[in-house]
């Protein structure tokens, strides 16, 4: 892993044979992501992936809909 500083990390990981990934032990502290929490898998096309815990995606859609 290539730490750039507290806030901040670049990793890669391997696609399995399942295409599953493994979410490094540093991103799950950081992201306070623990076993049996739902991660939203978000797409676009032109700008990539992105994943967002599931609570907070939710919590911060419920606060733009105000």
């Amino acid at each position: 892993m290539d730490e750039i500083d507290n806030d901040r990390f670049i990793v890669s990981v391997k696609v399995g044979p399942k295409g599953q990934i493994t979410i490094p032990v540093e991103a799950r502290k950081m992201f306070d992501i623990n076993e049996g929490d739902t991660i939203m898998v978000m797409g676009d096309k032109n700008r990539g992936l992105a994943l967002l815990k599931a609570d907070l995606f939710y919590s911060l859609m419920g606060d733009q809909q105000k």
